[in-house]
């Protein structure tokens, strides 16, 4: 049904898994990263055109961390 190709290795005494083409299917490039209990998600959409006078290159970063992940449970 997906197109997933994976790969996996050791790297600093951890496996190291990038995985794309099952999640965030959407965007026109996204890899899924995982090391050990670390998980990453970097997705990347682009427009086919350039804005007309737009003389740089715009780049937009979104890091979200979740409380989980700090060790901050919500409510407890």
């Amino acid at each position: 049904m997906f197109d997933v190709k994976s790969v996996s290795l050791d790297w600093a005494g951890r496996k190291l898994t990038l995985e794309t083409g099952k999640i965030a299917r959407q965007a026109d490039g996204a890899v899924y990263a995982t090391w050990g209990e670390t998980a990453l998600l970097a997705t990347v959409v682009y427009a086919k055109e350039a804005k007309p006078g737009q003389d740089f290159f715009p780049l937009t970063v979104h890091y979200q961390e979740k409380y989980y992940a700090a060790g901050k449970i919500p409510g407890g």
